[in-house]
């Protein structure tokens, strides 16, 4: 498997995994260490979710699910 099929898989799993935990919050760190991702795999994982906009980063740097306002917002700033 390529690195971008690694990552493709990864970023589903991921994904899948906030939506059925709606409050999870985790930090780059806490993220590697729970799906034991190397730096690079976790940067471009967390660098596509967010494009995506399936993540944000909080003020406190942690990594969650938009609000509905952060949604809304992001939406009318297209």
């Amino acid at each position: 498997m390529t690195f971008e099929a690694d990552v493709a898989v990864w970023v589903t799993r991921i994904e899948s995994e906030y939506r059925e935990m709606p409050g999870l919050q985790l930090t780059e760190n806490q993220m590697q260490r729970l799906w034991r991702l190397d730096s690079t795999t976790c940067d471009a994982i967390v660098s596509l979710l967010l494009s995506r906009r399936v993540l944000v980063k909080t003020d406190r740097g942690l990594y969650a699910r938009p609000t509905f306002e952060q949604t809304d917002a992001t939406r009318d700033a297209d």
